[in-house]
């Protein structure tokens, strides 16, 4: 019979009540203690403790955590603003481009997003005419803007 510290037999802890579990828990994540402090001081396993980390990280996820369609709308509205940063930035380098003659575009960004800076380009030609290297427009000429010719 060993008298000794019998360091094989497991130790009996009393069970925790909800408040110290919370206590506990909130102490850790806030940075107050450590799992092996917690451990110590308030007589738990630090796998228990660790046990209750996760069950506690799990719950708090559940009760902040929004529903896949709200996720999917926020999303949704995120992905239509960049797109309407991205397309007023690509505007901006397009008349840049169209202003100053120099194609940066071409030599700087990726080849997909050249192309697309390219196409708002051919637009705005379109729609404006071509432009001079000063930014003037040259309007083409249709049949209400041509010039009359004066009847000798």
């Amino acid at each position: 019979m060993k008298t000794q510290n019998e360091h094989w037999r497991k130790k009996n802890y009393q069970k925790a009540t909800l408040e110290t579990k919370l206590l506990v828990v909130d102490k850790i994540l806030t940075g107050h203690i450590s799992n092996n402090q917690a451990s110590k001081k308030y007589d738990v396993p630090r796998t228990t403790i660790s046990y209750w980390l996760r069950k506690y990280s799990t719950l708090v996820q559940q009760n902040t955590g929004m529903s896949k369609n709200d996720e999917i709308k926020k999303l949704r509205e995120k992905i239509e603003e960049l797109e309407f940063q991205k397309d007023f930035q690509q505007d901006i380098i397009a008349d840049m481009e169209l202003t100053t003659g120099v194609d940066m575009s071409k030599k700087s960004l990726p080849e997909t997003l050249a192309k697309e800076i390219e196409r708002k380009k051919k637009a705005i030609i379109k729609e404006n005419g071509s432009m001079d290297v000063l930014g003037s427009a040259n309007k083409p000429f249709t049949k209400d803007s041509k010039p009359k010719r004066k009847k000798k």
